[in-house]
């Protein structure tokens, strides 16, 4: 420390860095015991409060990752103990309390059983997410796993009454506190899960310490809720307690009637949905029935009378009556007509013989036919391939003739396209060679 005798100034600054160093150097880690008062929490999850005791108080900070693992929400006016270094706030000149953990006073040894034991269940994925289930919306029955002296019950029954007159409800009593307490409910737990005759399990209890709420805390016990074959709802203590059996249940409650609302739909909802469906249903059905009503119209309309079809028929007989009397007073009309087309008959029917020889006779005379096309085809591609023959450029070739190409592979037809100097491909019939152009000389014949 350099003192005033040394003329050095310190800016305030500079004067709180060097206290923040000293406190940091004598106190870096202490345990502090006192009450919690002017609790806050903040949106980010840091606690801000003070600790106080009945003769001083100091401001302490507790971070979210580090509150976190308290598994409470502290109330003011408990007792608890923390674990804490002590810091300066450099801003203000204030010196604070980071506290790192914290225990209820009196009880530090179950709160940091706690902590273990829910650091090791959650290691082995006994809370997480994933293995939760929903309970049963509409149970035909539901567990309470509770004590029968205990107000939490009554709370329950009284919620399930009035919400669920409906849901038929089995008390499986144990006690929720003192020495017993964990072996009734894990007696319970099984029977409930055992008998078969309930859909979802209510564990409940009314809110107290974390000493009165230890049994729900045992090892046996929350792996007994994450074990049951039915989904347990867990409503123990006031919303801010919270047990390791709170974190193994498929929902956790806020409270006993919370719990109690959870668990099942309530008859007014019920009704509600079988009125809308009743609605529902009456729409469809006067549907239906309309369009049965109009098929019935159409079908009726379209349908014909037994007397009106009778009388068709009678018409119709009637008809063919007459013509049958106009037919057998004309026997000799119908005999002439019988001979009449009897000889068309005779004059229609072919000649085979005839019709064998005119067959034969036209086929000879296409076979010949067919020869002497084959013959005039054969001379005329004969005479094609003489000409084709005679105009093969590579035969001209062969009589000392040559082509032009220039350097871009056009063929040069003529003496203008030839510049002086200018590279020239010359094409024999037997192979390629290459030239240059010299001077033009104009044709003088």
């Amino acid at each position: 420390m350099v003192d005033a005798a040394s003329g050095v100034i310190f800016s305030v600054g500079q004067l709180n860095r060097a206290v923040g160093r000293l406190l940091a150097s004598e106190f870096p880690q202490v345990w502090v015991r006192g009450e919690i008062s002017n609790f806050t929490q903040a949106a980010s999850g840091h606690w801000y409060f003070s600790i106080k005791d009945e003769a001083a108080a100091v401001r302490a900070v507790m971070f979210r990752n580090r509150a976190r693992l308290v598994g409470l929400t502290p109330r003011p006016g408990e007792q608890f103990e923390f674990r804490a270094t002590v810091t300066l706030y450099e801003p203000r000149g204030d010196y604070q309390l980071q506290v790192d953990a914290m225990r209820r006073a009196g009880l530090g040894n179950l709160h940091e059983q706690f902590l273990r034991l829910k650091e090791q269940l959650t290691a082995e994925g006994l809370f997480d997410s994933g293995r939760k289930r929903e309970p049963v919306a509409m149970p035909r029955a539901v567990g309470i796993v509770t004590s029968l002296a205990a107000a939490a019950l009554r709370d329950v029954l009284t919620t399930l009454r009035r919400r669920a007159p409906h849901v038929r409800v089995v008390i499986y009593p144990s006690p929720v506190q003192g020495a017993e307490a964990a072996s009734g409910l894990l007696a319970a737990l099984e029977a409930a899960g055992t008998r078969g005759e309930v859909d979802t399990i209510l564990l409940v209890r009314g809110g107290g310490s974390l000493e009165d709420l230890w049994c729900f805390n045992d090892e046996r016990v929350v792996r007994a809720v994450a074990a049951s074959p039915l989904p347990v709802i867990s409503g123990v203590g006031h919303e801010t307690d919270v047990t390791l059996a709170d974190f193994a249940a498929d929902v956790r409650a806020a409270t006993p009637t919370a719990a109690a609302e959870l668990c099942c739909r309530s008859r007014s909802r019920c009704l509600a949905q079988l009125q809308a469906l009743a609605r529902n249903l009456h729409a469809l059905q006067t549907r239906h029935l309309q369009m049965a009503s109009l098929r019935l119209d159409r079908a009726a309309a379209m349908l014909v009378s037994p007397g009106q079809r009778l009388a068709q028929r009678r018409q119709s007989l009637a008809s063919l009556q007459q013509r049958l009397l106009r037919l057998m007073r004309q026997p000799a009309q119908g005999r002439g007509r019988l001979e009449v087309l009897a000889g068309r008959l005779r004059q229609a029917s072919p000649d085979l013989q005839d019709r064998r020889l005119q067959v034969q006779r036209l086929s000879g005379d296409l076979q010949r036919l067919l020869e002497h096309r084959l013959q005039r085809q054969r001379a005329r591609l004969s005479t094609l391939a003489q000409m084709l023959e005679a105009l093969n450029p590579e035969g001209v070739l062969e009589r000392g003739y040559a082509l032009v190409w220039d350097a871009e592979g056009r063929v040069v037809r003529s003496m203008g396209q030839v510049r002086p100097g200018q590279a020239l491909e010359l094409q024999f019939s037997d192979g390629r060679v290459r030239a240059q152009a010299g001077g033009r000389e104009s044709d003088t014949r």
